[in-house]
């Protein structure tokens, strides 16, 4: 198979794209790969740390505001004339795009190609770019079923789930703990705020862990986000044995895995990692994101009782302290929480796009 695949921006498209890649490898390894991309995004460090090919393109998000859609649209019309010749030069069988404003002139220039394309949906409220791509796309991907009704064609869609829970539920919770040196049998809570960092999160999180608050039996992997790591470590400037501090994680899977509790935003990637495991969560949305779309896919994760769900506004410290005591002194309520996350996860999504390519 030759494969085109696109999707950047944050690690919420990029990390599900290489899931897929690595699976299309694994069940035929004399497939091509290639990534398409933007210089400036985060696809332009990962994706070739990973091995893959990347071609660059001109692309921009979309702006809220009329009077600066103008030069996006050009970058655009640009973007989509260079994967053109991608496409040329490339001759892909398929096209996939995860989403992100990247995917637009590479669903677009397929479409005018006539070369087949399936977009993958990971959030419970379809991003922008997605929407507008569907009537081009061959297929439609979803995370979740409550996202088809965003979708007139219902013959294209097709749930899932993120390919991202394929690779997360191959880490046990013994690898997990063994790959960070934490204790096999101490409580472990795994913190952070998605592929960025998150303000508000490190902020109640370092007043949390200063106040003294923190359970000495209770073993935290914080990862704080490499623009953030550098104030927080100030901040936090001795941290006891059980506390270990991070800038970034490429191998969170397998600290989720050896997590008994998560506390993190609502990105759909994320999700897709904390139920492919069946980890029970405290979910902060970010309230900073198109569509309140994080708000809905912790609502999905909530109303199963797979999660506490807790607006940014609410997050207190003392929130924070309460919730944490409550769930880690209440073992069968963790297991009922953990079962309810498994219970949500597809682990064989990775398969299930794959097959969709297929078709």
């Amino acid at each position: 198979m030759r494969l085109l695949v696109s999707g950047g921006g944050t690690g919420g498209h990029i990390y599900p794209a290489l899931a897929l890649a690595r699976h299309v490898l694994a069940c035929e390894p004399e497939s091509e790969v290639l990534f398409i991309g933007t210089a400036d995004g985060l696809e332009s460090k990962i994706i070739p740390a990973e091995g893959f090919f990347l071609e660059t393109i001109s692309a921009r998000g979309y702006p809220r505001r009329l009077t600066k859609l103008v030069p996006v649209i050009k970058e655009s019309i640009s973007g989509t004339f260079q994967v053109r010749k991608i496409i040329k030069d490339f001759k892909p069988q398929v096209v996939v795009g995860t989403g992100g404003y990247v995917s637009a002139p590479v669903v677009l220039a397929a479409a005018i190609n006539r070369v087949p394309a399936v977009i993958h949906e990971q959030n419970a409220i379809p991003g922008m770019a997605n929407r507008y791509l569907a009537p081009l796309a061959s297929r439609i991907c979803l995370s979740f079923e409550s996202s088809r009704i965003y979708f007139r064609s219902s013959k294209k869609t097709v749930v899932t789930g993120n390919p991202r829970s394929s690779e997360a539920a191959s880490y046990s919770k013994a690898q997990g703990r063994k790959r960070f040196n934490l204790h096999p049998d101490h409580p472990v809570v795994v913190a952070f705020g998605g592929s960025r960092g998150a303000l508000k999160l490190n902020r109640v999180i370092t007043e949390y862990l200063s106040s003294g608050w923190w359970l000495p039996n209770v073993q935290l992997i914080y990862v704080a986000g490499e623009i953030y790591y550098r104030q927080v470590k100030e901040q936090l400037s001795v941290l006891p044995p059980n506390i270990s501090l991070f800038p970034y994680l490429q191998e969170m899977p397998a600290a989720l895995a050896a997590a008994d509790l998560v506390i993190t935003r609502s990105g759909a990637t994320t999700l897709a990692e904390i139920t492919a495991l069946g980890i029970p969560a405290i979910l902060v949305p970010s309230p900073n994101v198109v569509d309140n779309h994080q708000h809905y896919n912790a609502r999905v994760m909530a109303d199963c009782g797979a999660a506490i769900l807790i607006e940014e506004r609410e997050l207190t410290a003392y929130r924070l302290r309460k919730e944490l005591s409550s769930l880690l002194s209440n073992a069968d309520l963790l297991n009922k929480m953990g079962q309810a996350s498994r219970n949500l996860g597809i682990v064989d999504s990775a398969d299930r796009v794959y097959r969709c390519l297929q078709q």
